[in-house]
């Protein structure tokens, strides 16, 4: 089974972040420039949060709050849940239905190191059950 960092090794270790400070809209600008689903919350340096489109959905939207006037940390989720790089997607997979999370922050020691999502650990056990079928099928037809 793929490991996290094999992971992050093919789809790159770059950690797209937000302050606490900036603004929702910042941050949403962010991601739809980027594509992405989540951003990390530093404050320098260090990890203090996750922003995603579920907050926005949730916090944002459902409450009535406008997104230039909030800031991040108002909304964001504090309580990260977070892999390293030595997991497998496998068990990430089963943290994030555990914990239903769909983002996860690559932590080593104290520094964020990359963000995996529900999609790469789909691809990565999709990818990985295709190499076995195609081995048992080269074994069946020998």
């Amino acid at each position: 089974m793929k490991t996290v960092k094999e992971i992050l090794d093919a789809k790159g270790h770059e950690v797209l972040s937000i302050g606490a400070e900036d603004s929702v809209y910042d941050a949403l600008k962010l991601m739809a420039d980027k594509d992405v689903g989540a951003l990390v919350v530093l404050d320098q340096g260090k990890l203090i949060g996750l922003f995603s489109e579920r907050d926005y959905a949730r916090k944002i939207t459902l409450k009535g709050r406008s997104s230039p006037d909030t800031k991040v940390e108002e909304v964001m989720t504090k309580r990260v849940i977070c892999t390293n790089l030595k997991h497998t997607a496998e068990e990430c997979m089963a943290l994030m239905t555990e914990k239903r999370v769909r983002h996860l922050p690559v932590v080593e020691g104290n520094q964020t190191i990359g963000l995996v999502s529900i999609g790469d650990m789909v691809k990565a056990i999709i990818s990985e059950q295709k190499f076995i079928i195609d081995q048992l099928e080269r074994y069946i037809t020998s």
